[in-house]
Order: C-alpha cells, then sequence, then structure tokens
C-alpha cells in the first residue's frame, strides 16, 4: 500500500511539471514562429554594379531593375509595376497597356532582376521630347510569405539626354540649364548610384541628382531651364563627429538658375540604417529634435543660403563614412514644383577604449644599480584597432629602453614586458609612470601616462662587502672527538627506549589474555551449576 502512494504521488508531480511546461513550450515556439515569419524590407535599388543608366531621346532602350530580398523568409508572388500618374513623369512612350513583371519567388538574401524591354520587338522608345532632366521612376512591389500579403512602393533616378538641336539653334539662351546638367552630371558620376541611398562616397563627399517636375504648371522648364538647387558643401560642429555624441550639420546651398528663384523649400534628411544581422537595423544618426524636416523660405536666382539641423549618432558605429540623403521639394516662380536629392558622406570616429592590468614589479624594491622587470597587460575594449602601440616605463630613479607591442585589434590583448635600471635613489609615491603611446587609422598619435611606484634603495658599499667576504670564518670550538660520542650515546638511548616499549607491550598483551581466559573459565563453570 505505502508503494502505491509514493507512486501515486509521483504521478501527480509529474503531471503538475508537464501541465506547466507544455503552455511555456507552446508560447515559445509561436514566438519563434513569430519572429521567423516577419518578412525583413524587400529593397529596391541600383546598387552593386548597377549604374545609373542614361537615355537619349528617340533611343530604344531596355531598362533593368535590381530587387532584393533582405528578409529572413523567402519572398513569393512578388511583382513589380511601374507607378504612372502622370504619362509626362515616365520617360517612354506608353506602347504597352500593361507593364507589371512577375519575379515568382525570391529567397532570403538572394536577388531577381526586373527587366523591361529585353527583346527586340519589346524594346522601350525614349520619347522624344525628353529636355534632358532626371526622371522619378517609382514601383509598387507586391508579394506574401505564403500566408499574408504585403505590398511596398521604392522608387529610382533615370536620367534622360534630350534630342540634338541644329546648331543655329544652340546659342547662349540655354546655357543655364545645359551647363547645370552637366555640371551635375558629372557630380553625380563622382558620387556613385543615385538609387541605393547609401552611395559609396569618400569622407566628405557630396552627390547631387537632377531635378525632377513633380506638378504644378510648366514654368520654367518649358524653355529648358530648370532651376536646380544643390550642395555645394557641409561643415559639422564639432569638426570631428564622435560615436555616441551630438552635433550639428550645417549644409551650403545654392541656386544655380540665374533666371529663376526657388521658394516654398522643405527638406527632409533620412540617415541610412546600420546594424548586423543578429540585431535590427537602426539610423545611424537621428535628429535630436525628433523632426528630420527643414523649412526654407526662398534661395533668390544664382542666390545662396545654409541650412542646419542638430543629429545624434550612434555609439555603436563603426569608425567609417555614412552617407545621409537629403530630398528637397521646391517650386519656382511659375509654381512648377520639383524635387531633387543630394546625398552627404559624414566621417565617424570611434574613441579608443583601452584598460591596463595591474602593474606587476619584481623584486618590487631595488637598490641603485640592480634592474627590475615590469609587465602588465594592455587590454583594447573599443571598436577600433590601436596602431603601432609603444611603451616605456620613466622616472627619475629608473632608465628603460622602449617596447613595441605592436598593432593591437578590437578586443585582443597585449602584453607589456621590460625591464628597467634603478638609477637614483627614491621612496617617493608615485615616482615613475608607464607611457602608452598609439595611432588611430589616419596616423594621429595618442599618449596615455599611468603612474606607479617603485621604492629605490642606496647603492650598497662595495668595500664594505668585500671586508665582509675577506673575513675569517670562525673555527667551531667543539672538538670531532665529543661529537661523536654524542650521536652514539643518543643511538644508545633510542635503543634502550626501544626495548623497554617492546616489553611494556607484552606485557600489556600477557595480561589481556589471562583476564580474557578467566572470564572463559567464569562462564563454563555458570553453565555446569545451572539445573
Amino acid at each position: 500500500m505505502r508503494v502505491f502512494k509514493k507512486a501515486w504521488t509521483l504521478f501527480l508531480c509529474m503531471a503538475l511539471v508537464l501541465a506547466m511546461l507544455i503552455p511555456a513550450g507552446v508560447q515559445a515556439e509561436e514566438e519563434q514562429a513569430a519572429q521567423t515569419k516577419e518578412l525583413a524590407q524587400i529593397r529596391l535599388s541600383v546598387g552593386d554594379g548597377q549604374e545609373t543608366p542614361v537615355f537619349k531621346a528617340g533611343e530604344q532602350v531596355s531598362f533593368a531593375v535590381n530587387v532584393m530580398n533582405k528578409g529572413n523568409l523567402d519572398a513569393q508572388n512578388v511583382q513589380i509595376t511601374p507607378v504612372i500618374e502622370d504619362v509626362n513623369a515616365w520617360p517612354f512612350d506608353m506602347a504597352k497597356m500593361n507593364y507589371d513583371v512577375s519575379l515568382g519567388t525570391i529567397r532570403a538574401g538572394d536577388q531577381a532582376v526586373a527587366q523591361w524591354g529585353g527583346d527586340d520587338a519589346g524594346k522601350l522608345l525614349v520619347r522624344e521630347d525628353v529636355s534632358g532632366q532626371s526622371y522619378k521612376l517609382v514601383f509598387k512591389i507586391t508579394y506574401d510569405d505564403g500566408q499574408m500579403a504585403y505590398e511596398t512602393s521604392k522608387y529610382v533616378f533615370v536620367k534622360t539626354e534630350a534630342a540634338q538641336k541644329p546648331e543655329e539653334e544652340q546659342g547662349g539662351g540655354a546655357d543655364d540649364g545645359n551647363q547645370g546638367s552637366e555640371s551635375q552630371g558629372e557630380e553625380s558620376n563622382e558620387g556613385g548610384d543615385a538609387g541605393d541611398g547609401g552611395m559609396a562616397l569618400d569622407d566628405g563627399g557630396i552627390y547631387n541628382s537632377e531635378p525632377v517636375m513633380s506638378g504644378g504648371g510648366s514654368g520654367s522648364a518649358a524653355d529648358g531651364s530648370v532651376p536646380r538647387v544643390i550642395v555645394t558643401g557641409f561643415e559639422t560642429q564639432p569638426g570631428e563627429v564622435r560615436a555616441g555624441s551630438d552635433f550639428k550639420l550645417i549644409i551650403h546651398l545654392k541656386n544655380t538658375s540665374k533666371k529663376t528663384a526657388v521658394s516654398n523649400m522643405l527638406f527632409d534628411f533620412q540617415a541610412p540604417s546600420s546594424g548586423t544581422e543578429a540585431a535590427a537595423e537602426a539610423p545611424a544618426f537621428l535628429p535630436t529634435s525628433g523632426s528630420s524636416s527643414i523649412y526654407l523660405e526662398k534661395i533668390p536666382a544664382g542666390g545662396t543660403k545654409d541650412i542646419s539641423i542638430e543629429l545624434n549618432s550612434r555609439a555603436d558605429l563603426v569608425q567609417k563614412p555614412y552617407s545621409i540623403s537629403m530630398s528637397m521639394k521646391y517650386e519656382d516662380s511659375s509654381a512648377a514644383q520639383f524635387e531633387a536629392e543630394s546625398s552627404l558622406a559624414i566621417p565617424v570616429k570611434q574613441e579608443a577604449r583601452f584598460e591596463l592590468s595591474e602593474i606587476q614589479i619584481a623584486p618590487d624594491t631595488v637598490a641603485v644599480g640592480e634592474e627590475s622587470n615590469i609587465t602588465c597587460n594592455l587590454y583594447n575594449l573599443g571598436r577600433v584597432k590601436m596602431y603601432n602601440v609603444k611603451a616605456s616605463f620613466e622616472g627619475e630613479a629608473i632608465e628603460g629602453q622602449e617596447q613595441f607591442v605592436g598593432n593591437l585589434d578590437s578586443g585582443a590583448t597585449g602584453v607589456i614586458d621590460g625591464i628597467v635600471t634603478a638609477v637614483a635613489e627614491s621612496y617617493d609615491e608615485s615616482n615613475c609612470k608607464l607611457v602608452l603611446t598609439y595611432e588611430d587609422d589616419a596616423g594621429n598619435v595618442s599618449t596615455v601616462e599611468q603612474e606607479f611606484t617603485m621604492p629605490v634603495t642606496a647603492e650598497m658599499d662595495v668595500t664594505d662587502m668585500t671586508m665582509m667576504e675577506d673575513m675569517p670564518q670562525e673555527e667551531s670550538k667543539i672538538p670531532l672527538g665529543g661529537i661523536i660520542l654524542a650521536i652514539v650515546i643518543i643511538a644508545a638511548a633510542g635503543a634502550a627506549a626501544a626495548v623497554v616499549i617492546r616489553r611494556r607491550k607484552r606485557k600489556k598483551l600477557a595480561s589481556e589474555e589471562e583476564e580474557l581466559m578467566d572470564e572463559v573459565e567464569r562462564f563454563t563453570e555458570d553453565e555446569h551449576q545451572q539445573p
């Protein structure tokens, strides 16, 4: 019965544990499934190896756009469709009723190419009336993950070249538009890719796109003159942007048109996302005020203006340049609306962060003229590499050679191990120091000092040491015969003690045996006396 009760109690305990574990396991599976099903953004770009296309008026061309799946699930039934609300915003003749392109399934991390006009029969014809401006092409992308459908919009810029005019018609009247287009085209090529939003710009680099007419009246664009607003330069306060710090971005603008003023200007800043696959991506820069938009009333023809915004850089940014995109919307004097985009490359610096272990000194106290070994470890705790690390031990009481540690990667440990020679007597606190120098990736040298204490005593008198060595040792006054006699007496005493101890043990054993025999005899007599 007791065994049955124990088994029943054990069964109830197991049932209770299972009842607690099953909901937790189901919840964990549901959370994992939800995380697995979360599909990251499918990004339409003209990125790696895909340059911004340039289409000439009247030319038959093909147009391709890379669609990349940066999510963690396969994107199924992907379809990309141009959004054409105004035929004047589409640089090609509308020869077809439908420009949808199906891309099927794009696996996580892969990309597919959407192409229009891939064969000779279906080539796209660039409109004859394109005026050499850039066009903003918007696309709608639909896809699903097998259960839910999704939709997103992306855009790219394409450039066009106007048809060649007869020589007699070419004159100075269109200088403003043509010269601006050439200068902007050169700047765009240097800047990099216009559609990616994360162009490969050098430190302090600038990219300006061509303006795109987005609405309103025909305005000055009718005569070939397009008012362009470009970024001519920028600066930051402070001059060096440190990761995790606030800074002020000041941007210098110029209206390149010599005829037309621009007004009702709206600027919006978008920083690139920065992160790893293991962590959610977040913008590299965020406005400290919470708003990323700036309004400017007017820039006169040929005039310049400055705008500024307070930003904060993320503390975990890797040391490198980060691009920030600035979209512009403005109007000309005829209320024609234009859109353009510029990108700036802002270099971000990471502070070197390291620690020194406790300095070990062996021996910790030396006399003048003696040497001591000093060691410690250097831990690079920052996110940047330390170059040409050197260490030296300095002080009025010591002399030593400089130690070369070398380059130290982020998270690595360097060993500083040097020998110093004591040159002067000193008992002061912090009488020595470790001097550490290193360089950053730009070759700038930094120096850090760490104080420590090493007492140095006075130099020992060489004459006194020689006299002590030459002093005759005092001879032993105990004769050799006495020593031998003492050894013999000690040995005899030890033997006698061993004999006495042995005899006592024998007597004790004999006494115990006799007592045991008496007990046995008494026990036997008692048994015989019983009836």
